[in-house]
């Protein structure tokens, strides 16, 4: 019985790191949102790009390993994927897979976003009133 005990505090550590980390990027990302004039776009745009930064470095993966969800959901996440997939093509490919390793490796997320959102766009109707 001890060791299914340790093994669910293993576990339940997972999820507190995950819950944490992830609620920390997103607080981050608020508060730039509140205490700056950056636009939503820029900052997911600032969330990506700093995720395949950190990628590129070699840090993306202890952190993942810490953090599990709470670095993969966020758009740090969604970056490491972009820089992971251009390095293997570059590994490839070459030159040309700059180009389309990104791609390959982000266009599962891409197709699920818009899929989702155009059937939540025929679900529910928008609020947006006329100025």
């Amino acid at each position: 019985m001890q060791s299914s005990g340790k093994v669910c505090g293993f576990i339940m550590m997972d999820y507190i790191n995950a819950f944490w980390v992830g609620g920390a990027i997103c607080a981050l990302a608020q508060i730039f949102l509140d205490r700056t004039k950056m636009l939503p776009g820029r900052v997911m745009v600032l969330l990506v790009c700093t995720g395949a930064v950190i990628s590129f470095f070699g840090w993306y993966e202890p952190f993942a390993e810490y953090a599990g969800a709470g670095a993969n959901v966020p758009l740090l996440g969604y970056g490491n994927i972009l820089m992971k997939g251009v390095k293997e093509a570059i590994d490839k490919d070459g030159f040309i897979g700059l180009f389309k390793g990104g791609f390959t490796n982000g266009a599962v997320g891409c197709s699920a976003a818009l899929i989702f959102g155009y059937l939540a766009s025929l679900v529910f109707r928008s609020k947006v009133t006329k100025a």
